[in-house]
């Protein structure tokens, strides 16, 4: 066999799911009890323990930094795979999920805002599993942004320096977080239809065939 024809093979065989990405995405996951672990340590605002709120906003930026990181080998190595798709938008969810519910039991963020952004990314990711048999949904511009404007709002609420800076500091964060929120719902609403069009189109594929 030529060596032209074994390059052929090989770029047209589908990559394996463990690869560098998703070995990534995975560690990102593991992290997630960590930063729990050290937000929770820290108190509110830090008050307890600085040191371990700034372990918690480097474990977080870590994460953020591995996101970014397993995304741009996948696409430039092509080694985009199924369970990439699924698997690193939950960890992210998961990530700030864990982070939305401490602040919030700290008393450190609303409830609310809590619960909303975590009924709208657990319900779409239920909602992802459920059309997989129709076909993979990545991620859109706008999810992407909602998920760069949550870890930006997370991180800014991460770092304790209000006592530093002074009491506008908070309200940064509380802002950012508030533009997410607003983003995540309108994002949500996009999936959902995106989803009906997906098994629709599925379904006039198989009755047409």
């Amino acid at each position: 066999m030529s060596t032209e024809r074994t390059a052929e093979g090989r770029a047209g065989e589908r990559p394996s799911a463990w690869n560098l990405p998703n070995i990534l995405t995975s560690v990102r996951i593991l992290m997630v009890p960590f930063f729990v672990w050290a937000l929770w340590a820290g108190g509110p605002w830090g008050q307890d323990s600085l040191t371990a709120r700034w372990v918690a906003f480097g474990l977080f930026a870590a994460a953020m930094y591995t996101d970014k990181l397993d995304g741009d080998i996948a696409r430039a190595r092509g080694l985009i795979t199924d369970f990439g798709k699924i698997a690193d938008p939950i960890a992210d969810k998961l990530l700030t999920g864990a982070a939305l519910v401490v602040f919030s039991l700290l008393g450190e963020l609303w409830w609310w805002v809590t619960i909303v952004i975590l009924v709208r990314e657990w319900g779409i990711t239920l909602m992802r599993f459920v059309v997989i048999r129709y076909g993979v949904m990545p991620a859109g511009r706008g999810g992407k942004l909602k998920t760069v404007l949550q870890a930006a709002g997370i991180g800014l609420l991460l770092m304790p320096l209000g006592a530093l800076v002074g009491g506008w500091w908070p309200w940064l964060g509380w802002t950012v977080i508030g533009v997410a929120t607003a983003l995540t719902v309108v994002t949500g609403v996009e999936y959902v239809r995106d989803a009906a069009a997906l098994r629709r189109d599925a379904l006039a594929g198989r009755t047409a065939a």
